[in-house]
């Protein structure tokens, strides 16, 4: 671990030091300067976020990277790194003059550890647990959602060097690749928070991240009747649904808390099980202990390797699944999805992204035409029809708010039209002054039909939910 520094003691000729502190065995200096008085740091909160902080950070970092064996160094418990890194730190202070008080030299040591062994600025956004998404639009303007609502931070990189030296340290961790020849990535962080890059020449003004932070904790169905996503009723109807094998398509618009739901379902899945997931990005949390993961790979260099999902689907089914899950339908393998539904694999699930549950069907009619097999309207209506009984539709309201907006019931076909009828619908009256949602879910007085499945398993769910009279 020895660097190249000195360890003498520095200070510049015109200035008197003020104070000195013993921190890990190296003397450092605190300047006049960095003694502010309070209007002064009220002034300038943080720092290290000047222009000649974060060169100063970019730089120790490059040198640091030279200096020290990483592999090493990622042996070693936290403390210890933590312990060699603030020593060679405070010594580059002295070399480079920085006014740091005590407090300072603390935040800037993180910020090097976390640009060593970590995602640099990104780090403590990732660690806030109130951000749900963090979105990148080029080094200097970065905003983050919390509570459903956008908002900019003081996060910034030093250049656009920089955010893509932290992007390839993101997507290189997956085996995946991004530059000019492939501009466009989805990859995902070691704890399963999905990633989509764009970088030059598709994003004009530099490259543009974004992040979907998954929750340590994730959501399950009591959580999500807490915070008003459903009604206990329309929770114990879904998931007795899945008890029962009834294959069910989650639907709704980006952000709508699809995969959420989904995660949050497959908790009622038997135990004894087999399941097998199919995703671009790997971000399913299934609690199981039979889960086979499967994910998509881009071409290589050479624009050849390419792993689809329909590949997977086709492979996925022989692996004797019990369910396949697929994290998102939105091409060609929609036709070999509800194949795998027809033929014994009753209670998979997908998600899909559609505003209503009949564009829902709609989309998957135009997917399954993807997959350009001679099908006329009536056949691909009658797989839809028969591999799919439930529709749960989900949306993201204006106040930043996700709710199931819809659970639909697909009953067969009546000609060449697909029969739906909804169980239980959100019905939106108004917005209050703060702009919150106002509105109340409802049953529509419709009675689903598997439930003479579920009485068949012993699960019996009482009339009284499906009263439209009865609040829910």
């Amino acid at each position: 671990m020895a660097g190249r520094f000195s360890t003498r003691r520095v200070a510049a000729p015109d200035l008197v030091p003020a104070d000195e502190t013993v921190l890990e065995g190296v003397s450092w200096t605190v300047f006049p300067e960095a003694a502010q008085e309070p209007a002064a740091a009220a002034a300038n909160p943080n720092p290290l976020l000047t222009d000649k902080l974060l060169d100063a950070k970019v730089r120790l970092h490059r040198r640091l990277i030279e200096e020290i064996n990483l592999s090493a160094l990622e042996k070693l418990p936290e403390e210890e790194i933590r312990g060699h890194v603030q020593q060679l730190v405070s010594q580059y202070v002295l070399v480079e003059r920085l006014a740091l008080n005590t407090q300072e030299l603390n935040d800037f040591v993180s910020e090097i550890l976390d640009e060593m062994t970590g995602l640099g600025p990104l780090e403590p956004l990732l660690k806030d647990q109130t951000v749900n998404d963090i979105l990148i639009n080029g080094h200097e303007c970065v905003y983050v959602e919390r509570g459903g609502v956008l908002e900019p931070t003081g996060v910034r990189f030093k250049d656009e060097a920089h955010l893509l030296r932290i992007i390839n340290k993101i997507v290189s961790a997956v085996g995946r690749r991004i530059d000019e020849s492939h501009p466009m990535c989805d990859a995902r962080l070691l704890d399963g928070s999905r990633v989509n890059v764009a970088v030059r020449p598709v994003a004009i003004d530099g490259p543009l991240v974004s992040i979907r932070k998954f929750s340590k904790k994730p959501f399950n169905l009591n959580r999500l009747v807490e915070v008003g996503a459903l009604r206990p009723q329309m929770a114990e109807l879904l998931a007795a649904a899945v008890k029962a094998r009834v294959t069910l398509i989650i639907s709704g618009g980006t952000g709508s808390g699809k995969t959420t739901m989904l995660n949050a379902l497959s908790a009622f899945i038997s135990e004894k099980e087999r399941l097998l997931t199919i995703e671009d990005a790997a971000e399913l949390q299934l609690q199981q202990p039979h889960v086979g993961r499967m994910e998509t790979r881009p071409p290589n260099t050479e624009g050849k390797g390419e792993i689809r999902q329909r590949d997977l689907v086709k492979n996925a089914l022989r692996m004797r699944p019990d369910r396949v899950i697929l994290g998102e339908c939105r091409g060609e393998e929609a036709f070999d999805m509800l194949q795998a539904m027809n033929t014994g694999h009753e209670g998979s699930m997908a998600t899909i992204h559609a505003n209503t549950p009949r564009d829902a069907v709609s989309r998957l009619e135009q997917m399954i035409g993807m997959a350009g097999l001679p099908m006329t309207v009536a056949s691909i209506r009658g797989q839809i029809a028969a591999a799919i009984r439930v529709i749960v539709q989900l949306s993201r309201l204006s106040d930043g708010k996700r709710r199931v907006m819809s659970i639909a019931e697909i009953t067969g076909l009546e000609g060449d039209i697909i029969q739906m009828q909804e169980i239980f619908k959100f019905v939106r009256t108004g917005t209050a002054a703060d702009g919150t949602v106002q509105g109340h879910f409802q049953a529509t007085g419709v009675r689903p039909r598997f439930l003479a499945d579920l009485i068949a398993l012993g699960i019996k769910i009482p009339g009284s939910y499906f009263d439209p009279s009865q609040p829910l």
